[in-house]
């Protein structure tokens, strides 16, 4: 019997004792002198800070975004990243797909069975059918735009006009669809304000939590307002790719950093 994705996400971090997800979000024009700017460093840079610090960071979130930008040269190395984990952590892929449902099952069985990534990023904004291709499964999972950490999301997600919000209908929707144990939230870092009714609301959803870091958003509030009710993890990307020097150990001890911050917390 398969276990479910929300299940699989609990286990590592609690295996790991830790709440890091790192964001591969590469860009060679940040790359520090000494590493070369073509396909093949690019893929190596991705390769190397996962077996750097796969030992205690349970989830890895490639943003589709920086490897599409180059083509089919970006998608073969898209191809490899879950290779390089070994399945020794999840990796969910952030592409933010949303369409009608028989589009949406081609960019699930893309993403989820060609590629074999463990779960996926998708917008609510055409609705619940567009949501349910990405669910069938299991044990693979979607995490639901809900209340992301962009200075204009609120416009729409939490408008003062609306009398239930935006982001607590995505997170109502969520709920009744997660039969499966299979479905999270995007929650930004810096909507703290509003993360203590969204955490009552959202049931105990797991939370993919981006933002803190060069977005500004709180780590420990993130940390303590996602982890009460489920499980929250908190992805961080370029004060982790670009640290210091832009060299490995940098990363590493970044991300040490952050994963020790996180335990504290806990």
């Amino acid at each position: 019997m398969s276990i479910s994705f929300n299940q699989k996400l609990e286990d590592i971090c609690n295996r790991k004792n830790n709440r890091l997800c790192i964001g591969l979000d590469p860009d060679m024009a940040c790359f520090p002198t000494t590493r070369e700017k073509n396909f093949q460093s690019l893929e190596n840079f991705i390769k190397e800070i996962i077996s750097e610090t796969i030992e205690f960071c349970p989830i890895y979130k490639p943003n589709f975004a920086f490897f599409e930008r180059y083509g089919s040269k970006g998608f073969q190395i898209l191809e490899k990243i879950k290779e390089f984990t070994d399945d020794r952590a999840l990796v969910i892929a952030d592409a933010k797909r949303a369409d009608i449902g028989n589009t949406a099952s081609k960019y699930a069985y893309a993403i989820l069975d060609s590629m074999g990534y463990d779960a996926i990023t998708i917008s609510p904004y055409m609705g619940r059918d567009s949501i349910e291709p990405f669910i069938k499964n299991k044990s693979k999972g979607a995490f639901i735009l809900c209340l992301t950490s962009n200075p204009g999301a609120l416009e729409i997600q939490n408008n003062n006009d609306d009398i239930i919000p935006v982001y607590q209908r995505v997170a109502k929707i969520a709920c009744e669809l997660n039969i499966n144990n299979n479905i999270g939230l995007v929650v930004g870092a810096t909507q703290s304000k509003l993360m203590s009714n969204l955490r009552d609301s959202s049931t105990g959803l797991p939370w993919l939590i981006p933002g803190v870091g060069v977005q500004g958003g709180n780590l420990e509030t993130s940390i303590e307002n996602s982890n009460r009710l489920g499980i929250g993890i908190v992805n961080v990307s370029r004060s982790i790719l670009y640290a210091e020097d832009g060299s490995i150990q940098s990363i590493v001890n970044s991300a040490l950093k952050y994963t020790k911050k996180i335990r504290s917390i806990l």
